[in-house]
């Protein structure tokens, strides 16, 4: 009995970590591209604080802590749009004081304990039931589906506003999507892999992405598919090595980021050298090439398109133009 229970709550688990590893990835994506990387972290803390409200109110913490995140999303963007000097200020106020005001109405909560606010702050994918799996999978599909469906409106808005404003893109309203988006991946992520590691998994499998991809779109792509690569290996790794899940996974990640790293230089290099050498010459000459060979003091010259070849070091050097006469080929004097 105790087997079933603990191979169900894999299942879950490993569920879970896909549709986290889907939805991150494409939310995240435009996070990068618009410099607001660190922004799930801060979303996060005010979702603690929705999640303390839950607790204390008996209801679902998912759902208070999705209000929470969304009212942050909405403050942000409109504090951003205000561009206020202090505007820095601000955030950091409502994000430091999210997770303080969390912390402290958990411990007063009769049904919450340091145990609580452990497995939301680094997360508890163990603990996952078939209800909060269903909930995680109309969130997945929220974030997979807006993003989907608006991503070259996203894009443009993302990459240049004022570009997007001249065409005639609603921009206010994309941004504070975008925002509503990322709240629901927060809240999506919490119990994944914690609040104080969200941003890890919207950001790092975009940086996988940008060194795989040559477009935007394989970028994403290929973000959301190192996304849920990186959340089945740290389920599984978890699960072998006896170690937190939501942790496990943010190291899968970096470990595959750091994997693409090593290819993309090896690749990048291997290219650079193959460049190199059709820069000094676009023909390598061998013994059995097939271009005529005449001998040129202490080194044999190859007849290529009227010119002598010859290697010297690590290039070849063109030599005069070959001259035809009734003693043979040689160069033109």
């Amino acid at each position: 009995m105790g087997d079933l229970f603990v191979l169900e709550a894999m299942r879950y688990a490993f569920v879970a970590a896909l549709l986290v590893g889907a939805a991150a990835p494409s939310v995240g994506v435009f996070l990068v591209q618009r410099r607001l990387s660190l922004i799930g972290d801060g979303i996060g803390h005010v979702a603690l604080a929705g999640v303390a409200i839950g607790v204390l109110l008996h209801a679902s913490p998912i759902l208070t802590a999705l209000i929470a995140a969304v009212v942050a999303a909405c403050i942000i963007e409109f504090i951003r749009l205000r561009g206020t000097t202090n505007a820095d200020v601000a955030l950091a106020v409502m994000f430091y004081g999210g997770i303080a005001a969390g912390v402290v109405l958990l411990s007063r909560a009769d049904n919450a304990g340091q145990t609580s606010i452990s497995q939301y702050l680094f997360g508890s994918i163990l603990t996952t039931t078939s209800d909060q799996l269903w909930q995680f999978g109309a969130l997945a599909l929220v974030a997979v589906g807006a993003t989907t469906v608006l991503r070259k409106r996203l894009f443009a808005v993302a990459n240049d506003e004022e570009y997007a404003r001249a065409v005639g893109l609603p921009v206010v309203p994309l941004n504070l999507l975008l925002s509503i988006l990322t709240s629901v991946t927060v809240v999506l992520s919490m119990r994944v892999i914690g609040l104080l590691l969200i941003s890890a998994l919207m950001i790092l499998p975009n940086a996988t992405g940008q060194l795989i991809g040559r477009s935007f779109r394989q970028t994403t792509a290929a973000a959301v598919v190192v996304g849920c690569l990186s959340g089945a290996l740290g389920v599984t790794s978890a699960y072998y090595l006896d170690t937190p899940p939501g942790g496990t996974i943010v190291l899968a990640a970096i470990a595959l980021f750091l994997l693409a790293s090593f290819v993309a230089m090896t690749v990048h290099a291997v290219r650079a050298r193959q460049a190199r050498r059709v820069a000094h010459h676009a023909h390598e000459h061998r013994q059995g090439c097939g271009h005529p060979t005449v001998q040129h003091g202490d080194h044999v010259d190859y007849l290529h398109d009227g010119e002598f070849h010859a290697p010297h070091g690590d290039h070849w050097d063109a030599h005069r133009p070959a001259v035809e006469t009734s003693e043979g080929t040689h160069d033109a004097v």
